[in-house]
């Protein structure tokens, strides 16, 4: 970089070139050099969030006399603008950054610092009259600010998510409705089992997908409670009283989330329980998704030497050498995305129990896996249904030969003829190749019009709740 190219700024370790049109100052430009580690940037929704912040803290601040009219304007515009969309490329601090997000906090700091002596008539740099620490984090901590931020980011982005499962689920409804009167055999252990309902099956699935969401709802309104105030340690030192319950109802009303002060600063601060939590759940989502995926897979396998029960919709030819072929590439797609997110779980998990004393230092660690796993399920998810679900179609001609030719269809007789008899049918049937019914006529167990009616696997698939696949 030429001399050109730079300003020179000091901080308290020394002179620092920052680029000289970067609204972020020398704190940012060493956490830079310091950490060019995965050239990510930090989530947009963080970005907002911690914006978010001190936009609050600036309005606290001045009602009560501790920034002057003209920061504080300032202040909330530049805060303002960032929530706007703009100056987002001044975020420059990699996720994978010294503990606690120090470096991004402060690069939040001088990027809104800079951004409001600019507004005031002032240049990039100089920090007059606002400071980056003395004022547009005054009152704050990076242990309060980031945790905080978090929690923030996380209350925007899980709703996509949540969204996309209940989305989901009534895709699967739908096909549930749709698939209501195709039997099918069942499955067990992978081997034939009693006759069901296709619909029925997928009805489980859109069961499954709401009550994922409803969980990944309920874990984040742990979220809303908030260490915002407690400042370094859980104290508030260098707060005031009544700041905290102050700063909380600004965020509210900023955001729109019922946002409330933490019940106990110093646990909110040392603990990262409440993203542990709603890391679980999201990884809970996506292991039902991976179960789901592979079960489409499953019955969508062949078309002649699988299962071949659904036909999956075609979005791309599947085979470099062998023409024709057409792959499942979609319900694939989901599982690489899922097993990513349970990867995620595992490093939020870790850096959830690395708390060590009275601060977690983990939290740029957790909140990037956390952010990422949420949006990349729910892209996935949305994919999943408007590329697969919705055009899958059932194979009515496969469903019945299998249904009517398992071997499982022996089940019904037991009351009849007990267990082992049963048993003896099946494995008759197996043997001769034939079905069970012709087993049981050529015996003489039943009759032509009796076999009819008790093995008729369509009879034997309604379930004996009818709400038991309310979907």
């Amino acid at each position: 970089m030429q001399v050109a190219d730079v300003r020179i700024e000091r901080d308290s370790l020394g002179e620092v070139p920052v680029p000289v049109n970067a609204l972020y100052g020398a704190q940012t430009a060493r956490a830079v050099a310091n950490f060019p580690i995965s050239g990510l940037r930090p989530h947009p929704d963080l970005i907002v969030a911690t914006a978010q912040v001190k936009l609050a803290a600036a309005r606290v601040n001045y009602r009560n006399g501790r920034l002057t009219a003209e920061q504080a304007r300032a202040i909330e515009q530049a805060a303002q603008e960032i929530l706007d969309g703009q100056w987002h490329e001044h975020f420059v601090v990699d996720p994978y950054q010294a503990g606690a997000g120090t470096s991004h906090n402060m690069n939040a700091n001088e990027v809104i610092a800079n951004r409001a002596n600019e507004i005031l008539g002032g240049r990039r740099g100089e920090y007059r009259p606002v400071h980056p620490n003395d004022h547009v984090n005054l009152g704050q901590s990076s242990n309060d600010v980031i945790p905080t931020a978090s929690r923030l980011a996380l209350l925007r982005a899980t709703p996509r998510l949540v969204e996309a499962l209940r989305l989901l689920g009534e895709a699967l409804c739908r096909k549930a409705q749709e698939f209501g009167n195709l039997t099918k055999t069942g499955r067990t252990h992978l081997q034939d089992a009693v006759p069901i309902r296709l619909g029925d099956e997928f009805s489980g699935y859109a069961s499954a997908m709401r009550r994922a969401a409803e969980r990944v709802a309920e874990a984040r309104r742990a979220l809303t409670e908030l260490n915002l105030g407690a400042t370094a340690l859980g104290t508030g030192i260098n707060a005031f009283p009544g700041y905290r319950a102050q700063v909380a109802a600004e965020l509210s009303a900023i955001t729109g989330f019922e946002l409330r002060p933490a019940h106990n600063t110093f646990e909110i601060t040392q603990s990262h329980a409440d993203f542990a939590h709603l890391s679980g759940a999201i990884r809970n989502a996506a292991l039902e998704v991976i179960r789901i995926a592979n079960d489409i897979r499953l019955l969508g396998s062949g078309p002649r030497a699988g299962l071949g029960e659904i036909v999956l919709p075609p979005v791309q030819p599947g085979s470099s050498i062998m023409p024709g072929k057409v792959n499942p590439s979609i319900a694939e797609m989901v599982n690489m995305v899922a097993f990513q997110v349970v990867g995620y779980d595992h490093a939020v998990s870790l850096g959830v129990q690395a708390g060590q004393l009275d601060l977690n230092v983990m939290t740029p660690l957790i909140v990037y896996n956390l952010l990422w796993a949420n949006d990349i399920l729910a892209n996935a998810l949305t994919v999943f249904r408007t590329r697969c679900i919705e055009g899958i179609q059932a194979n009515e001609r496969r469903l019945s030969e299998l249904a009517h030719g398992s071997i499982a269809l022996a089940t019904i007789l037991t009351p009849q003829i007990g267990y082992l008899r049963a048993a003896e049918i099946a494995k008759k049937a197996w043997e001769t190749g034939k079905t069970v019914r012709e087993v049981v006529v050529e015996e003489g167990i039943l009759s032509e019009a009796e076999a009819a009616e008790i093995l008729d696997p369509v009879r034997m698939a309604l379930p004996q709740d009818p709400d038991a696949n309310r979907c």
